[in-house]
C-alpha cells in the first residue's frame, strides 16, 4: 500500500461521526430514481415491487460486507487499492475508471439532464434564459457544488447531506399528502383543458403485475441502493472506525432510504394507479400545472439532487488522485484543479452533448453492476486467502458476482432495445 494511502487514513481517521456518516451514505444513495419508482410499481404490483426493492436492499448490505471484509483483512481503505491487491496495477486503473465512469455517467447524470429545471416556471417567469437550464446549471456549479466539492474531508458534507435528505423527506410527505388530495378517477389537464379518463380498474390497486414493461424495472431497482463508492472514504473518515461500526452505518443508510422508497412508491402509485407516468412529479403536473405545493417540491428535489453532486465528485477525485499522484502528500493545488476539471467537464457535457442521456444510460448499466455486484465479489474471492475457493462464503461470492453480469446484460440490452424502437420504456433510472 502506498505511504500517501496510510497517511491519509491517519490523517483523517476518527473526525466523522456515526450521524454525518449516515447523512454523507444516505445521500449518496438517493437519486433521481426516486421518481420512477411509483411507476416502476405500476408495472410490478405492490408485492412483486415490495420483494424485488427488499432483495436489492438485501443484496446490497451484502455487498457492503464483502467490501469491508475485504478491506478489513488487508488495512486497505480505497476501492483502488483494493483493485491493486486484487489485480495488480490493472485492477487498480479498472477500480478508478469505474468509480470515475459511475459517478459521472450515472450519478452526475440525474443533476445534469434533469429536466427540473425547465419545469420551475417561478425562475422561467422573471428569467427567460433560464428557460433550457443551461445558465442556472453553470451558476449552480461555481456558487453552490463548487465551494462543497472543495471541502478536503467528505465528513464536513454531512450537514448538506442532512439538508439534502430533509428535502426529500418533505417531497415524501408531499406524496402521501397529495394521495388523500387528488380524486380518482382525476382529470387530465392538456393546455389547460381538462381531459376525463375514464378506464376499468383504474382506481384498483394491483398486487402482482406482469407486462412487457415488468422486465425494465429489473435493472431500476437493482441500482436503487448504489453507494459503494463512498463506503471506503466514509469508513476512513469515521470516528472509531471498526467493520462493525461500519456495516451498521450502511444498514442503518439503506434501511432509512428503502423506507422512503417504498413510501413513494406506494403513495405514489396509489395516487395515480394505471395512470402513473415514468417521472411522477410530471403526473402531478397534468392534474394542476400550477399546483403551488408541487412547485415547491420541484424545488425541494432540485436542492437535493445538487447537494448529492458534492458527494460523489469526492470519490472521483479520490481515484483520479490515487491513479496520477499515488505516492503525493495532499497539495491544495492538485485538489483544487481536479475538482475545476471534473465540474467544467459535467458542464460542457450537458451543455454541448444533446444526446447526454443515452451515454450516460450506457455508462450507468455498466458501471453500476460493476461497483455492486462484480468488484467486491471478485474483491472478496482475490484477496480473502484464508477461505478455500470452494468454502460457501467463496461461493456465494461467485454467484454474486454472475449476478452482476445479468443485470448489466440486462440493462444493456433495454437500452438497445429503446434505441432501435425509439422509445424511454426504462425511464426512472438512478
Amino acid at each position: 500500500v502506498g505511504m500517501s494511502v496510510v497517511a491519509t487514513q491517519k490523517q483523517f481517521e476518527g473526525k466523522t461521526s456515526f450521524g454525518m456518516s449516515v447523512f454523507n451514505l444516505s445521500n449518496a444513495i438517493m437519486g433521481s430514481g426516486i421518481l420512477g419508482l411509483s411507476y416502476a410499481m405500476a408495472n410490478t404490483g405492490i408485492i412483486l415491487f415490495l420483494v424485488l426493492l427488499t432483495s436489492i436492499a438485501v443484496l446490497s448490505l451484502y455487498s457492503v460486507h464483502l467490501l469491508l471484509r475485504s478491506a478489513g483483512v488487508v488495512g486497505i481503505r480505497a476501492y483502488e487499492q483494493l483493485g491493486k491487491r486484487a489485480f495488480g496495477h490493472p485492477g487498480k486503473i479498472l477500480a478508478a475508471v469505474v468509480i470515475t465512469m459511475h459517478n459521472i455517467g450515472g450519478k452526475l447524470e440525474f443533476w445534469v439532464s434533469s429536466n427540473l429545471i425547465s419545469k420551475l416556471p417561478l425562475f422561467c417567469i422573471f428569467f427567460e434564459w433560464f428557460l433550457n437550464g443551461n445558465y442556472l446549471i453553470i451558476i449552480v456549479s461555481v456558487f453552490i457544488i463548487l465551494p462543497l466539492a472543495l471541502m478536503r474531508q467528505l465528513g464536513y458534507l454531512g450537514y448538506t447531506s442532512g439538508f439534502s435528505l430533509t428535502c426529500m423527506v418533505f417531497f415524501l410527505i408531499s406524496v402521501i399528502y397529495k394521495k388523500f388530495n387528488i380524486p380518482c378517477p382525476f382529470d387530465g389537464f392538456t393546455n389547460h383543458t381538462a381531459e376525463n379518463i375514464s378506464i376499468d380498474g383504474e382506481c384498483e390497486a394491483k398486487y402482482f403485475t406482469i407486462n412487457q414493461q415488468t422486465a425494465y424495472t429489473v435493472p431500476i431497482l437493482a441500482f436503487a441502493f448504489v453507494c459503494h463508492p463512498e463506503v471506503l472514504p466514509i469508513y476512513t473518515e469515521l470516528r472509531n472506525p471498526t467493520k462493525r461500526r461500519m456495516q451498521a452505518i450502511a444498514n442503518v443508510s439503506i434501511l432509512g432510504m428503502f423506507v422512503m422508497y417504498l413510501l413513494t412508491a406506494i403513495f405514489g402509485y396509489l395516487t395515480f394507479y394505471l395512470n402513473t407516468e415514468a417521472e411522477l412529479l410530471h403526473t402531478y403536473s397534468k392534474v394542476d400545472p400550477l399546483d403551488t405545493l408541487i412547485l415547491c417540491v420541484r424545488l425541494a428535489v432540485l436542492v437535493a439532487v445538487t447537494l448529492t453532486v458534492p458527494v460523489v465528485l469526492f470519490p472521483i477525485r479520490r481515484a483520479l488522485l490515487q491513479l496520477l499522484f499515488p505516492d503525493k502528500p495532499f497539495h491544495w493545488l492538485r485538489h483544487i484543479s481536479i475538482a475545476l476539471c471534473l465540474l467544467f467537464i459535467a458542464n460542457l457535457l450537458v451543455i454541448f452533448v444533446p444526446n447526454i442521456r443515452d451515454i450516460f444510460g450506457i455508462i450507468g448499466a455498466t458501471s453500476a453492476p460493476s461497483l455492486i455486484f462484480i468488484l467486491p465479489g471478485l474483491f472478496y474471492i482475490r484477496i480473502v486467502s484464508t477461505e478455500p475457493m470452494k468454502s460457501r462464503p467463496k461461493i456465494q461470492a461467485a454467484c454474486f458476482t454472475a449476478l452482476g453480469f445479468i443485470f448489466m446484460s440486462m440493462s444493456l440490452t433495454f437500452i438497445t432495445l429503446d434505441w432501435v424502437y425509439g422509445e424511454n420504456r426504462s425511464g426512472g433510472g438512478h
